[in-house]
């Protein structure tokens, strides 16, 4: 997956409000945007098409094969971009529709989307919406819900869907399943718009799983831990590696998490310095905004679907299972 933002006419292809991502590209919005303000203001309003393959000079039909172009007129044009081959079951799913899934959450008209975009050519959109409450942990440690849905027009993931918890002190996210154990997913198949529909049913939900976290960062905020449980911690998140270069790589996302459970904002609050709920943030924080740095262009993409979501899924199961052993 490309981590760049699709440019368009010199634009890039991306909304946010409040802190500046990506080095300031994108266009600002004062505010949250309805559904119809996202699209227009992440330049998103274009369609996928599926067309036939052909072969050689003669066009010779490729069997079962087809492009995903993103059109950027009324009419298909050579310099449209080929985004992936798909098979015949492949069904796309437009921008317009995976916004209509936050819909029955809060209303067509609700002003709840905080960042859109897309990645590479289109192959990868998402889309961040924040939805109404909070989780507060500790008297002034307040975390804020949001919703990612993320569609690929490239035939390479599903439609997900995904828990993104906001740390409001730091803005560390912990971005996990809609459901336990893997992401909640809709394939791209002929029932993926009928799948979605299915999918609201189970929004009821969501402010449930929601509690059930809340609880979560609680009990992890009344675990003690001392340098021996801070070192078990780290060295489940981050195991080791029988390879010396990557092992040098595996102690410095050690130390650096041990620095930022300690110096880490807002871990030095009272209720959350010392916990378990501090060493996970200072997890977070090193994958979120410290450990990327160098690669601003990448931050995105890796904090929501690459190798530090992946982490930081790994540092709440394992925080999770910890508490229930040292609580």
């Amino acid at each position: 997956m490309s981590a760049n933002l699709l440019i368009q006419n010199g634009q890039a292809s991306m909304f946010y409000i409040n802190e500046v991502p990506w080095h300031g590209l994108g266009t600002k919005l004062d505010k949250p945007a309805t559904a119809q303000e996202a699209i227009e203001a992440a330049k998103l309003d274009w369609k996928v098409v599926k067309l036939p393959l052909f072969a050689g000079s003669k066009r010779i039909p490729v069997p079962d094969r087809f492009a995903v172009v993103r059109r950027t007129g009324d009419l298909i044009q050579k310099t449209d971009p080929v985004l992936g081959v798909v098979s015949n079951e492949y069904t796309p799913l437009q921008n317009r529709q995976a916004f209509s899934f936050f819909d029955p959450i809060v209303g067509q008209n609700a002003a709840i989307y905080h960042t859109a975009g897309a990645l590479g050519q289109g192959e990868r959109v998402w889309i961040l919406a924040k939805l109404p409450g909070h989780i507060r942990v500790a008297k002034d440690d307040i975390t804020e819900k949001y919703l990612l849905l993320s569609n690929s027009h490239n035939g390479k993931s599903s439609v997900q869907i995904k828990f993104t918890p906001v740390r409001v002190v730091c803005q560390n996210t912990l971005t996990l399943a809609l459901n336990e154990g893997s992401v909640w997913r809709v394939v791209h198949h002929a029932d993926v718009r009928s799948k979605l529909e299915q999918a609201h049913q189970m929004l009821g939900l969501i402010n449930e799983r929601f509690d059930d976290m809340e609880q979560s960062f609680q009990a992890m905020s009344r675990v003690k831990m001392n340098t021996n449980r801070l070192t078990e911690y780290l060295a489940t998140v981050y195991p080791d590696s029988k390879e010396p270069d990557k092992m040098v790589l595996v102690q410095r996302d050690r130390n650096w998490s041990e620095f930022f459970f300690d110096q880490g904002r807002g871990n030095r609050m009272p209720g959350v310095a010392g916990t378990l709920w501090a060493a996970l943030n200072g997890v977070t924080e090193w994958q979120d905004h410290r450990k990327s740095r160098q690669n601003e262009n990448q931050r995105l993409a890796t904090t929501w679907f690459g190798g530090s979501y992946q982490t930081k899924a790994r540092a709440f199961t394992v925080a999770q299972d910890k508490m229930l052993v040292w609580n």
